[in-house]
């Protein structure tokens, strides 16, 4: 239940335990000495409401969770604060909620904390949401106040992209329509408060992919007992599991299910107990899959951040994430935009303020196995936490990230050969080593013009040299592969496999490729077994690049004519160590190639 305070939640949810028989033998009589007390009319908050503070001053200051009994279902309730201070405490109870009531006072519609708690529910991935206009009794039941805040809320759910199941005018504290009709209320057609409740339906996480986020791992007699939570799909006995990120596999033998004889399956929302029929190293934070659809592996993806902190998250700022039971450090990569909370429209920005939502890029410390939250919730949502404080939460958007997870191993009966011609024999004749010059950056930065100028001049001063550019190579090695980040990631693999086998061979290999992925330039680089690898960051502003667009390939981006095109709607990883900058904004070519040239021969000629 959310939304703004003092507009009623827990004085409706406190009459629904009462409407359902639920309140404890004597509550109301204690209800009402105590309200007597305050010289208030009977006040139901305060079933819910048990600290003194929030009695003195009828508002919540915590999460509360109630559980209630209706004659169609059982419903755990989520009771949130609503005042701006203690959003984080929101947070905590939606983060739990497949569905949600947004209650609202009928005198005032939607204020803003009203509308900030809808923004939150669909972050955190709440679509299911039914409405009640509370405080009727206080407008005499008019029928023209009630249509007024209905239109005015479906047109604010609609703006942040929800739309309510049912719009329920009531009074809590006089119980019409909260779980009988009203005469009051003559003229709505609708169902109550508790109809919707009965309405809302829990997401269907049994017919999605199998995740199961390890909690620990214990022995049973002589067995090794892998426990954690299906968070969705099934499983099944006979079924092959993989653990991610290890990647590590078997088959499961058993699943114990205490006191009761072991079962076949279990289902997401049941707590497994899986035997392995054979034993791997299986740690606590790890996912289960079935192996033919494990998560995602990176180590840097995008996330939708609702920040709570009084200081300011901005790039470098380092946190700790808790992701399903896994638990490391990231580090701010880079803000994008943060979202105007009145229009939710994307405004740039360099920093994120307490209750602001908005577009980061994070990178971990290590791979880590997630999914993108539109596709699996349990595991595309996270907790940030500086210290032992949270400090945000957010979803992840890791779309236009490749996978990470390790190439094939090479077949046994691929021996490599050993060359009766050294690398030192090879730099002897040639009179220089053999190196790769890695030229990264965006589209029209300038990465082929630098390129090829370097070939003339390298060659020119006698030295052993090729470029391998981009668009040469789409047409031959690599004309198969489009722009997806698995496509870009394939590119990039088979580029630097094929520079390094040139610099191994003596000569300077050149590339020119974007390049996006930092991790895609690493392996790069690692490919390479002998001779150097100069990875130069060739930085142009994207207004610069779009200015000069010799292709027009960003014009047809911002058309929507060109997917997934980097720096319009795909990222690009600056990088963080180079051996080299090349600043275009500023420098021409031919001073870029001078610099280039006497570093070349600075480490490469003998």
């Amino acid at each position: 239940m959310a939304g703004h305070v003092d507009h009623g939640k827990s004085t409706l949810l406190g009459r629904l335990l009462y409407e359902l028989g639920q309140l404890p033998p004597g509550k109301e009589e204690e209800l009402a000495a105590l309200s007597a007390k305050r010289g208030v009319p009977l006040e139901w908050s305060f079933a819910l409401d048990s600290l003194q503070a929030e009695r003195d001053q009828a508002i919540t200051l915590d999460t509360t969770r109630v559980r209630l009994r209706t004659p169609r279902r059982e419903i755990v309730v989520i009771d949130a604060p609503g005042h701006k201070e203690l959003l984080r405490n929101m947070v905590s109870g939606a983060s739990a909620a497949t569905a949600a009531l947004l209650v609202l006072d009928v005198r005032t519609g939607n204020e803003e904390q009203t509308l900030r708690h809808a923004r939150l529910l669909k972050l955190l991935g709440v679509r299911d949401i039914a409405v009640a206009i509370n405080k009727m009794d206080l407008v005499d039941y008019a029928q023209d106040v009630f249509r007024r805040r209905e239109r005015e809320v479906r047109a604010a759910l609609d703006k942040i992209g929800l739309q309510a199941k049912m719009i329920v005018p009531v009074s809590a504290r006089e119980g019409a329509n909260v779980c009988t009709k009203s005469s009051e209320l003559r003229w709505y057609e609708g169902g109550t408060v508790l109809a919707a409740l009965e309405a809302l339906s829990p997401a269907p996480q049994r017919e999605l992919t199998l995740r199961i986020p390890v909690q620990d791992i214990y022995r049973s007699d002589e067995r090794r007992v892998i426990a954690g939570r299906v968070e969705s799909g099934e499983l099944h006995v006979g079924d092959s599991l993989i653990f991610s990120p290890s990647g590590r596999s078997a088959k499961v033998a058993e699943l114990l299910n205490w006191p009761e004889p072991p079962a076949s399956r279990v289902h997401a929302g049941d707590n497994a107990s899986i035997v392995l029929d054979r034993p791997i190293i299986v740690e606590r934070g790890d996912i289960a899959s079935h192996l033919d659809h494990p998560p995602k592996l990176t180590a840097v993806f995008d996330a939708d951040v609702f920040w709570l902190s009084p200081t300011p998250l901005v790039s470098g700022r380092e946190l700790t994430l808790n992701l399903a039971t896994r638990t490391l450090g990231v580090r701010v990569q880079s803000v994008h935009h943060r979202f105007d909370p009145a229009t939710l429209e994307a405004h740039a920005a360099s920093e994120v303020t307490a209750t602001d939502v908005a577009r980061v890029t994070l990178r971990a410390g290590e791979l880590l196995a997630l999914d993108d939250f539109a596709a699996l919730p349990a595991t595309g949502r996270f907790v940030l936490r500086d210290g032992l404080v949270t400090v945000g939460g957010g979803v992840i958007d890791a779309s236009g990230y490749p996978d990470q997870r390790g190439l094939p191993e090479p077949a046994p009966e691929a021996i490599p050969i050993r060359h009766q011609v050294s690398a030192a024999e090879r730099a002897a004749r040639l009179r220089h080593s053999g190196a790769v010059v890695w030229l990264t950056g965006l589209s029209a930065a300038g990465k082929s013009t630098l390129a090829m100028l370097l070939e003339r001049r390298l060659f020119d001063a006698g030295y052993a040299v090729f470029v391998l550019d981009g668009d040469n190579l789409r047409r031959g090695l690599n004309v198969n592969l489009g722009f997806s980040p698995e496509d870009r990631q394939e590119n990039i693999r088979r580029i630097g496999e094929v520079a390094a086998l040139f610099a191994e061979a003596g000569l300077i290999c050149i590339t020119a490729f974007i390049s996006p992925y930092r991790d895609d330039r690493r392996r790069a680089r690692t490919a390479l077994k002998s001779g150097r690898f100069l990875e130069v960051y060739v930085k142009a502003d994207l207004a610069v690049c779009e200015a000069r667009d010799p292709k027009g390939l960003y014009r047809k981006a911002r058309r929507g004519e060109l997917k997934n095109f980097t720096g319009i709607d795909s990222p690009y990883e600056e990088p963080e160590a180079p051996e080299m900058v090349m600043d275009t904004n500023l420098r021409g070519p031919a001073a870029c190639v001078d610099e280039l040239v006497a570093y070349v021969a600075e480490h490469c000629r003998i």
